[in-house]
């Protein structure tokens, strides 16, 4: 009988548990889903338990976390200081991203970095590896192959520029936009000192002083030749009216393959820097600190002379992704090779598409010789 009596009782706090511990499991769970789902909005929460690993994302990860990732999470996301250091770039141009980014982690400012993706396999790829610094603003360009100087590829990819930077100072953040064939020698922010609206670098090849005037150059029969590969723009009307008039200019003269010479987006840059001379502070940087690569890479006896003073060293006046490389390699600028540990994204395989889309129009054009038609140069 007292075995029989104790069976029931064993029993009652077992049943009560599973009753109770559920509920309060479930309360529990509740609570926390009230307190921490709205912080998943913010992007540190999402990426902080992300890892790169070498392995793509599954379609799921791609979709959740990166396509509807917006320009303003991202800015807040990098932003320092009040500042985002933006680039805008296509996935075959990977290579040089990281060597840019290489060179701006020596100066400690890649945090700021923010990769504008002007394709989807960039995006993903850069926020596989670096999670939250990437965002693409659509609609997604063609992937397939570098878009050489001049065409309409290398147009669409340009021409979106001063949209991007606009509304980045639309949120309330300072921008520096770079182009990622440039690399950084020393910190170029000391040079970015006062109030002024836009600091940009003159693509001339003709020495100045040393001294020479920070403002707007001379313009050559009307045309000046600032360049729109590097600009620092404060977060003041000045600078919104600049990019405006930058955006209508681009707009007023769209790419056409019919063209002598084809537009891009520098031309109507120095138009919409001409007509708000007095609307818009300007400050010219140094030509030393900042040179254009028909200066820096074709000057030796000019280089000597400013040794110690470069900043940040474009390579500009040559055409062509492989040009381009073997310049880089030729002078030590080409970092990816001995140095990928410094980069946020770390060692990647090199991309080849743009080499192999130049192979075959290469040997179209030897066909096209061949057969008694004119050979296509590739740029």
């Amino acid at each position: 009988m007292a075995q029989q009596q104790q069976r029931p009782i064993s029993n009652r706090p077992i049943s009560f548990i599973n009753r109770n511990g559920l509920f309060l499991l479930l309360l529990a769970l509740l609570v926390l889903l009230g307190v921490y789902l709205p912080l998943s909005e913010s992007p540190l929460f999402i990426f902080q338990n992300r890892t790169s690993s070498s392995s793509p994302p599954s379609p799921s990860f791609v979709v959740s976390d990166w396509r509807d990732y917006s320009l303003a999470q991202a800015a807040k996301f990098v932003a320092k200081n009040g500042t985002v250091i933006v680039c805008s770039v296509s996935y075959p141009f990977l290579p040089f991203l990281n060597n840019w980014l290489i060179s701006i982690s020596r100066q400690k400012h890649q945090e700021k970095v923010l990769v504008i993706a002007e394709d989807y396999a960039l995006l993903y790829k850069v926020n596989e590896k670096w999670p939250g610094h990437a965002v693409l603003i659509p609609p997604a360009l063609d992937p397939k192959a570098a878009h050489h100087y001049g065409s309409q590829g290398f147009y669409n990819l340009t021409s979106r520029r001063p949209q991007h930077l606009l509304d980045i100072l639309e949120l309330g953040y300072n921008v520096m936009y770079n182009d990622v064939d440039m690399v950084w020698l020393q910190d170029p922010f000391k040079y970015l000192q006062g109030g002024h609206d836009v600091y940009f670098m003159d693509d001339m090849t003709a020495i100045k002083p040393l001294n020479h005037s920070h403002g707007l150059p001379p313009s050559w029969n009307g045309v000046t030749y600032v360049c729109s590969c590097m600009i620092f723009l404060r977060c003041t009307s000045g600078a919104k009216l600049l990019l405006k008039k930058w955006v209508e200019e681009i707009r007023a003269q769209p790419w056409s393959n019919t063209e002598a010479k084809k537009p891009h987006d520098q031309p109507a840059f120095n138009r919409a820097l001409r007509k708000t001379t007095h609307q818009v502070d300007v400050y010219l940087l140094p030509q030393s600190a900042f040179p254009s690569g028909g200066l820096y890479f074709k000057n030796k006896k000019w280089v000597n002379e400013t040794k110690g003073k470069h900043v940040i060293v474009h390579n500009n006046y040559i055409v062509g992704y492989n040009q381009k490389l073997k310049r880089f390699q030729d002078f030590g600028l080409w970092l990816v090779d001995d140095f990928s540990h410094e980069s946020p994204l770390g060692k990647l395989e090199l991309v080849h598409e743009q080499n192999t889309e130049e192979k075959k129009q290469k040997k179209r054009g030897r066909k096209q010789t061949e057969n008694g038609g004119q050979n296509q140069n590739i740029l």
